[in-house]
């Protein structure tokens, strides 16, 4: 009975340092995402500044430098 007691307790506390590991990478992947949210808004508002009062422009005209 006490074999299956400690048994029980090794895997409880592997489980509970699985979960926190599970926590942290949930935590750094949520920081990450928030990063590129921010990142992706202020490319927005740079897109749609420099379109205001700009000309479009036809990316066919623009002909890379080794051709």
């Amino acid at each position: 009975m006490e074999e299956r007691l400690i048994t029980i307790e090794s895997k409880l506390a592997l489980a509970e340092d699985l979960l926190d590991e599970l926590n942290k990478t949930v935590f750094r992947q949520q920081e990450q995402i928030d990063l590129l949210q921010s990142q992706i808004r202020l490319l927005y508002t740079q897109m749609q500044g420099s379109g205001q009062g700009a000309e479009k422009r036809d990316p066919r005209d623009e002909i890379p430098p080794h051709y």
